[in-house]
């Protein structure tokens, strides 16, 4: 169903990655460990290992190649080094065309631009090269940066959801957001 895992931007590289970028996905998670588990939900002890991020890179590629789930790993042209990702998940075509999407940048890399720049290319990617109509995101109030990325991209702010998502053994509320394809 889709065939390109490489797109870029001016400063950065958007790419589906196979099992042999497990090392460095793994050296992205272990330097933004303490960071990251404000934002996402515990991980088991095995989400640390070399293997864990083999096999799950291989199952996300066949959920790619499925048309059911697009993870970008963001990439710095300078470098290639790995700043981040953007997941579009739960997929649906036929009469929905529509899908959530989440994101997670390096600590590093905050507020140089980056995930604005990706989310925006990717957005069109996924409507123009994976025929979408709607991308749903849901952030956490408490999370100001990625508010102001919401606002930023034009996303419209369709509701809010009470003890939406569990994050870090918390369920946390979420600011529902979404974007159409309007042509």
């Amino acid at each position: 169903m889709f065939k390109q895992t490489r797109y870029e931007t001016d400063r950065l590289y958007l790419r589906v990655l196979k099992p042999s970028f497990g090392r460095d996905v793994l050296e992205y998670y272990k330097r933004n460990h303490n960071f990251l588990s404000q934002w996402e939900p515990k991980r088991p002890r095995e989400f640390y290992t070399l293997s864990y991020h083999k096999r799950q890179l291989n199952n996300e590629y066949n959920m790619f190649k499925e048309g059911k789930q697009v993870r970008f790993w963001i990439m710095k042209k300078e470098d290639n080094k790995i700043i981040g990702n953007l997941c579009y998940s739960n997929i649906i075509m036929g009469n929905f065309k529509s899908c959530f999407l989440g994101y997670k940048l390096d600590k590093d890399e905050i507020n140089k631009g980056y995930m604005t720049e990706a989310i925006k290319e990717s957005v069109e990617i996924m409507f123009d090269d994976f025929g979408l109509h709607r991308i749903e995101v849901n952030v956490v109030p408490r999370n100001a940066r990625s508010l102001k990325v919401m606002e930023k991209l034009g996303f419209e702010q369709e509701g809010f959801s009470r003890r939406y998502l569990e994050i870090n053994g918390v369920w946390e509320d979420h600011v529902h957001f979404a974007t159409y394809d309007d042509r």
